[in-house]
């Protein structure tokens, strides 16, 4: 595009300290920082601090030093205390990620990266009990969210540097998808529950944004497409783009004149390029325009990752002020232990990562969903906006019959017109004959001198009212095929309700069909089951892996035992391991039964895509019926109007259109005298 448009982008808020028994000026220098990068780097510098200090004095949950430690959750206001140096830590690491994301969102939008790193590291370090704004889903939406932001700033910077136009695309394309990431995590029902309010207004913003970036994703397809020469292609990508721009637009309902400008803005360009591609490709190149899906879909190009977060690194914390306080070693070996663990989890998640990208790759392909796989439900009641039109008739009982009235009442009128335009035809034309006789008999071809005048304006005027009545007349029977085409569907939406509901398509299932649907419903419950246990596992694990903490062990543990104890030690997750490899194991099972019964289903699916169609077709159908009402009751009384007052002149012209004729009569005879 010419210029990038920018989007807004959402930013958390910081959490807010309570009581903490620590010195009060490092307490407070820590927890009062400005919002800026300085800020940042005080927080990296307090969180390091409180890492080294916990890794020597026992004020983790449940030990002998311990301290009740404050915080406020963002989404409650409550303030919430732990006797745990860690949930100190976690409440200034999420902070540090809440200040990162707070300046990525202004005009620079440099911190994304920042402060999904921050956020993964608490969510993958961190207990998720503490509060409900450190969950696993809330951090886990967050991560996505950030992620989507930061490409999104990558994207906004490629545009301004003219990158090649896939680049853009595939860019554009990962803004999309870490967004997806985020709507589902919103849609969530838990998730929504922990959010509260501000969930709606996240979900349409992600919402809006996702339609808006795919339609920036296939602009750019349109525009490689053209670099390309390939001018069918082009005309296709510019025609989603347009789509989806729309999509997007109708999403944006609400939000602020900035995002209503840079709409507006994206519709000029992409509207622009797809008239002027279909216009040439319509008198120039005629190349076949492909359907969409026969193309091959952008693939997102993640060039964006979380920032790691270490927070004993001497060049952001400083010196351990606690260096002195007890021996490294008992330290050291339990930061070797810690990623013995992180490796641990990370070949597991790697495994289970792998199973859902082609659990969820799957799914999308075969686009089930097992709320609506059947929509069975919805043909068991009339929908909400026909039983509105329904209600709006029934307490307007006349409406067909005040209608009928109106549409005669113009019949009659216009009758009236015709007939005397009509006549007056008739008499100009019964005048020209005689006055043809006079003229032969008399032996000649001009008229005869002293003709009355009146006539030549009398036809001037009938031929400027019939053209005037033909015209109308076309409007006319437009308006009674009008009238004719919702007449039965008003008489319908104002009868019984048992009437409308019968109108309305339904599906007919065989029992063999029922056993097909009920199948694949059950294989779709199992889907879902494998996805929550395999969740489930995850979680345990992650839980398991951070309340293991055997520094008490290594204390008393000979360094040349370490190895041994680390092994022993780890021995303690290889249950949870079977459990979820077998659970990984069983997908394939459970994705070659549900291909099986889609094969099955396709034939019913069909059936029910059909039928669904046209109970849409007729809902729309008679819904327009309604809505063309008012229409038609102000038409008909333009057209009563209009003919009322032809009326009243086709009357007059008629009158002088007789007085005209008997004169002319009348001097013919004179002539005849002679």
């Amino acid at each position: 595009m010419e210029a990038v448009p920018r989007m807004p982008m959402i930013w958390l808020d910081l959490k807010e300290a309570g009581e903490f028994a620590f010195n009060a000026a490092v307490k407070k220098s820590a927890v009062s920082v400005p919002r800026d990068f300085e800020g940042c780097s005080t927080l990296r510098k307090y969180l390091g601090q409180l890492h080294f200090l916990q890794s020597r004095i026992p004020m983790g949950n449940g030990q002998d030093a311990a301290v009740p430690v404050t915080w406020t959750e963002i989404f409650s206001g409550k303030a919430v205390t732990h006797e745990d140096i860690k949930y100190e830590q976690a409440c200034v690491l999420y902070n540090l990620g809440a200040l990162h994301s707070m300046l990525g969102a202004m005009d620079k939008r440099v911190s994304e990266e920042c402060a999904a790193g921050a956020f993964t590291y608490l969510r993958d370090h961190f207990p998720h009990s503490y509060s409900v704004d450190m969950s696993h889903q809330i951090l886990s939406l967050n991560i996505n969210l950030m992620l989507g932001q930061a490409q999104e700033c990558l994207l906004e910077k490629s545009m301004l540097d003219n990158r090649k136009s896939f680049l853009v695309a595939r860019i554009s394309a990962q803004v999309v998808d870490y967004y997806k990431e985020a709507c589902r995590a919103l849609e969530n029902s838990e998730t929504a529950s922990l959010l509260g309010k501000i969930q709606k207004d996240w979900k349409k913003l992600v919402q809006m944004k996702i339609y808006y970036f795919a339609a920036v994703a296939h602009l750019h397809m349109g525009k490689q497409a053209e670099e390309q020469q390939k001018f069918g292609e082009r005309v296709i990508y510019f025609q989603s783009a347009l789509d989806k721009l729309n999509e997007a637009i109708k999403l944006a309902k609400g939000q602020p004149e900035t995002v209503q400008e840079a709409l507006r803005f994206t519709m000029d360009v992409i509207g622009g390029k797809y008239n002027s591609a279909k216009k040439d490709n319509d008198f120039i190149y005629h190349e076949a325009v492909p359907a969409l899906d026969t193309l091959q879909s952008v693939k997102g190009a993640p060039l964006v990752k979380a920032l790691p977060v270490n927070p004993t690194d001497p060049v952001v914390t400083g010196p351990d002020i606690f260096a002195k306080l007890v021996p490294m070693a008992a330290h050291e070996a339990s930061s070797l232990y810690s990623e013995e663990k992180a490796k641990l989890l990370r070949d597991v998640m790697a495994k289970i990562e792998a199973k859902n990208e082609v659990l969820d790759q799957f799914m999308d392909s075969m686009q089930l969903d097992p709320e609506t796989v059947d929509n069975l439900d919805m043909y068991e009641h009339i929908p909400p906006v026909l039983m509105e039109k329904c209600a709006a008739l029934s307490v307007r009982p006349d409406t067909v019959r005040n209608l009928v009235q109106s549409m005669q009442v113009l019949s009659g009128v216009f009758t009236d017109v015709e007939a005397s335009l009509r006549e007056i035809r008739d008499l100009l034309e019964e005048d020209e004959a005689q006055e043809r006789k006079l003229q032969e008999l008399l032996g000649r071809v001009p008229p005869a001198p002293g003709s009355p005048p009146g006539l030549a304006e009398v036809s001037k005027e009938c031929s400027k009212y019939l053209e005037l009545h033909e015209k109308a007349s076309f409007t006319n029977t437009e308006l009674h095929r009008a009238m004719n085409l919702h007449l039965g569907n008003l008489r319908l939406l104002g009868g019984p309700l048992e009437q409308v509901r019968a109108a309305l398509p339904t599906p007919s299932l065989s029992e063999d069909d029922k056993q097909v649907l009920q199948n694949l419903k059950r294989i779709l419950a199992k889907v879902q089951e494998m996805r929550d246990q395999r969740m489930s596992l995850e979680q345990q694990l992650r839980e398991m892996i951070q309340k293991d903490d055997i520094t008490t062990s290594l204390v008393t543990t000979d360094r040349s035992e370490m190895k041994k104890l680390f092994e022993e030690q780890l021995k303690k997750y290889d249950q949870l391991k079977v459990y979820l490899e077998q659970n990984l194991a069983a997908q394939e099972n459970v994705l070659k039964a549900l291909t099986d019964a889609n094969v099955k289903y396709a034939a019913v699916r069909k059936a029910l895509a059909e039928v669904e169609h046209k109970w849409n077709t007729t809902v729309q159908t008679l819904v327009a019926s309604y809505e063309a009402y008012e229409d038609l009751m102000k038409k008909s009384q333009e057209g009563k109007d209009f003919y009322t007052d032809l009326e009243g002149k086709a009357a007059k012209l008629l009158e002088r259109a007789r007085a005209a004729c008997q004169a002319s009569e009348a001097h013919r005879q004179q002539l005849l005298e002679r």
